[in-house]
């Protein structure tokens, strides 16, 4: 598989697979994510069951277009639906789970019930986003911009372990990884850079397998080769990362919505850490970016079975 360096490329290997995967969606009331439904319909790369007002939800030209690929569950209570749209996810009735309009707290409180919920014991909750930037020739993956406020040295260690195996179903056999600080010296002063030094040893182990893993690094460095020549910084990242892991979600949080605005870049991401992939956009996210991250939900789904009555 070559790697998938675009969305644009993204949909059309999803197009290739001919096979839809079931999205469940909570509170789906709202114009961005009717787009992102009605995108993914039309390409073919999954079909939905759409949980919360039916009086809404079927005011939805798309619906009435795809009846075979579209069912509704009448809940109106928020709570409610995602309780149930988790439960149809653990007994297998979806693959992946999305939010809608309901308050992410809301969600989130379904999705890690212990008894009921969708993080298996021991897992750690992330989330892990990828934007194509205009100026940059390939996709660029990045963590956590909206989970875990300040990671410690484990959590770090499993959002990388995440970003790689993501970057496998990209096609992306050597990932590149840049572990991010505003400089690229080691001090006790910022205790962050001690834990990249850490994560950095492991790597030279072999302990996340073929992967690039260097750090700290300031995101100018990760991304162009030119910046580290002029700093006189050698690095094996070589200004092409696949791959950011920022300190904290303050700064993840910050480029996020900083590539978005001034680089017009398109978004997709999803939760990282539950036994489905999980669509957790921002209510303030485009109808495309939500489109995008059901497509990055499509293929990270890519080793399971297609369900013969999902095929296109």
């Amino acid at each position: 598989m070559k790697p998938i360096k675009n969305f644009a490329e993204l949909t059309e290997h999803l197009k290739g697979l001919k096979c839809r995967r079931r999205v469940a969606v909570v509170c789906a009331n709202d114009p961005n994510t009717e787009y992102a439904i009605a995108r993914a319909l039309e390409e073919g790369i999954a079909e939905f069951l759409m949980i919360g007002d039916s009086a809404i939800l079927e005011k939805y030209p798309t619906l009435k277009k795809y009846p075979e690929h579209v069912k509704v569950l009448h809940i109106e209570n928020p709570d409610e639906a995602a309780r149930e749209a988790v439960r149809i996810v653990r007994e297998g009735g979806a693959d992946i789970l999305m939010k809608g309009i309901i308050n992410t707290d809301n969600l989130l409180r379904a999705i890690l019930d212990k008894e009921k919920g969708l993080l298996p014991k021991g897992k750690i909750l992330t989330h892990l986003s990828v934007v194509e930037i205009p100026t940059y020739d390939k996709l660029l993956f990045f963590s956590d911009a909206a989970v875990i406020p300040r990671p410690t040295l484990q959590q770090r260690i499993e959002m990388v372990w995440y970003a790689i195996h993501t970057c496998h179903s990209f096609g992306i056999r050597q990932p590149r990884v840049a572990l991010i600080h505003f400089t690229e010296k080691v001090s006790a002063k910022f205790p962050t850079s001690l834990d990249y030094v850490n994560i950095v040893e492991l790597a030279e182990g072999g302990e996340f397998g073929d992967v690039i893993i260097d750090g700290p690094l300031d995101v100018r460095t990760a991304c162009e080769k030119a910046s580290g020549d002029i700093k006189g910084i050698v690095s094996p990242i070589n200004g092409e990362a696949d791959v950011l892991i920022f300190p904290n979600i303050e700064s993840g949080n910050a480029f996020y919505k900083t590539v978005s605005l001034f680089s017009k870049a398109e978004m997709a991401g999803l939760l990282q850490g539950p036994s489905c992939p999980v669509v957790l956009p921002s209510r303030s996210d485009s109808g495309l970016s939500k489109y995008y991250s059901i497509a990055m939900a499509c293929l990270t789904c890519k080793n399971k079975p297609c369900n013969e009555n999902t095929r296109n």
